[in-house]
């Protein structure tokens, strides 16, 4: 067998898509097992965990083979690793009692060591220092917190909460925005920052407040961007990656589940109220004992909506906001990603989403995969796959490879007002200051009741063709009649004019590619995308309106 560290796992031709082959060595379904166990008492579920983790241990030895590649990975193992441990180390009759002697036992924390020594000598750095990085200290620390054998664990686990402690300040920004821009990311990233926060919790090893007031921002944005319907912008990479998985309901949602964890840990009544429900994670995670409290309870809190994030870029317009018939229009004019390589954002300059109660309407097409189909990864995180504009073919930012940017359009907001009966917005980006003549894109948003405005400023001096593109959700029945745009979801609608430009429709086209979404990672879905093309001869403006009916 090889050695973790000389596969090539980027590489199609050598191991496929690593990811799926990663995904199952997370070990995710192994605190089910537990769980089961511990419920019923029943040997068959103690059995088969024992079985399926003696399996691994054999056939993954130290340093060999791809599950010794990616420090990230065996990080998640450990959390899941630690979630069986809390489940069965008192647990009458398991073989993965803290007191047992067995074989596996002890070849079981032989392997925990080793995992631990492994990622404190290979944490991610430099422009890989995003959520691998929060990943593997929250592992190297709640290991450490499980299983304080070793003499060096105190030291390892000194340096992996620091660790965390400046991730929590690095890479989420002051309105709680993650600075990688990737929503699909933000599940993953406070998943990470809240087991690692409970660890030292149960160990009297407490976080610093800001710390935890970081992970409050956090869920504050989380709480704000979901719509009435429970959608959210699809802004950024999404691999539909988990830090911890429990059996329950299809319906899931990790969103909403965190929202729940928020609202006992932060003593949050709008959280708890926007969650659903309690949820099998976070009564996992917290017990249930606090939750119906939180909906009688004078002393519970509650913000208002937050409505601007200005560090993170994204401003939420709209009427009736958090009612059952609230238009709602979510605009990013935020920075590209994290660090000089912004691995997981898109060329989404002042692009944005649109819902009407609840149902979606103009939509971020999302991701659908990473480095196995190339064309396919960078048409989804390109400026053509966003609902924004295009000039002389060219992406905002330049594309250097699947996480990496050579270049970075730099977005700002330049004005915002926002009321109940108008809005307004004005932003704009420098993607296009790189072309031979120079080209500054502005976008102005006024929204009066149920109609919005859209005024681009196309700021040249010479001759360009752009494209201005509209990307609707695949629920959307699309009819259009000359300059008139319509399209109806569940009993609700929307009119689009654009009296300028030649108007072009795609649905599941290959060539070029148009009309797309992607739900979930390695899916793709045909919908509806509209597309507008003119040549331009210097500064140059044109409006779109948006009617929406409820």
């Amino acid at each position: 067998m090889e050695q973790g560290w000389a596969i090539d796992v980027h590489s199609v031709d050598v191991v496929g898509d690593i990811k799926y082959l990663w995904e199952l060595n997370r070990h995710l379904h192994l605190p089910a097992l537990a769980l089961a166990f511990e419920e019923t008492g029943e040997k068959q579920y103690d059995a088969a965990l024992c079985h399926q983790l003696s399996t691994w241990l054999s056939q993954c030895p130290y340093l060999l083979g791809p599950n010794w590649n990616s420090s990230l990975e065996l990080s998640i193992r450990l959390i899941n690793w630690s979630i069986v441990a809390q489940l069965t180390g008192t647990k009458e009759g398991s073989v993965l009692r803290h007191s047992s002697d067995s074989p596996i036992y002890s070849d079981w924390l032989r392997s925990i060591y080793q995992h631990v020594h492994f990622v404190n000598g290979h944490y991610s750095r430099y422009s890989s220092a995003n959520n691998h990085l929060t990943g593997e200290a929250a592992g190297v620390y709640v290991a450490t917190c499980t299983w304080p054998y070793w003499a060096e664990f105190d030291k390892w686990q000194l340096r992996a909460r620091n660790l965390l402690i400046e991730a929590a300040s690095a890479q989420v920004a002051p309105d709680g925005v993650n600075r990688e821009q990737a929503v699909g990311y933000l599940p993953f990233v406070l998943d990470f920052f809240i087991m690692a926060g409970l660890a030292g919790r149960a160990r009297n090893d407490e976080f610093p407040d800001h710390y935890w007031r970081n992970i409050e921002r956090m869920l504050d944005f989380v709480h704000s961007i979901i719509d009435v319907g429970g959608n959210l912008p699809m802004f950024g990479d999404a691999d539909d990656g988990v830090v911890i998985r429990t059996p329950g309901n299809s319906d899931f949602c990790k969103y909403r589940s965190l929202l729940a964890t928020g609202a006992i840990l932060f003593n949050r009544s709008d959280f708890a109220k926007k969650s659903g429900g309690l949820d099998d994670k976070t009564r996992l995670l917290l017990g249930g004992s606090e939750w119906d409290r939180l909906f009688s309870d004078s002393r519970a809190q509650s913000q208002p909506l937050q409505r601007v994030f200005p560090d993170g870029g994204y401003y939420i317009l709209g009427k009736d906001i958090e009612k059952s018939d609230e238009i709602r229009m979510t605009v990013d004019a935020g920075p590209l990603g994290y660090l000089s390589i912004a691995a997981h954002g898109h060329a989404d300059a002042l692009s944005f989403c649109l819902s009407v109660a609840g149902n979606e309407f103009l939509i971020d097409p999302g991701t659908y995969c990473y480095g196995t189909q190339p064309d396919w990864r960078s048409w989804f995180r390109s400026t053509r796959a966003h609902n924004t504009i295009t000039i002389d073919g060219k992406d905002q930012s330049v594309q250097g490879g699947t996480f990496m940017w050579q270049q970075h359009a730099n977005a700002r907001c330049l004005g915002i007002d926002l009321s109940d009966e108008q809005d307004y917005f004005v932003g704009e980006h420098d993607g296009y200051q790189r072309l031979d003549d120079p080209v500054t894109h502005r976008r102005e948003i006024r929204r009066t009741g149920k109609r919005f405005e859209i005024r681009d400023t196309l700021i040249c001096k010479g001759s360009h063709d752009i494209e201005l593109w509209l990307h609707f959700a695949e629920k959307c029945r699309v009819d259009i009649e000359g300059e008139v745009v319509s399209a109806e979801n569940d009993g609700d609608k929307i009119r689009v004019t654009l009296n300028f430009g030649s108007l072009s429709c795609y649905k599941g086209s290959e060539s070029p590619k148009a009309g797309w979404v992607s739900r979930g990672f390695g899916e793709k879905r045909a919908t509806t995308s509209v597309c507008v093309s003119l040549t331009i001869a210097g500064t140059t403006e044109f409006t779109t309106t948006i009617e929406c009916k409820v």
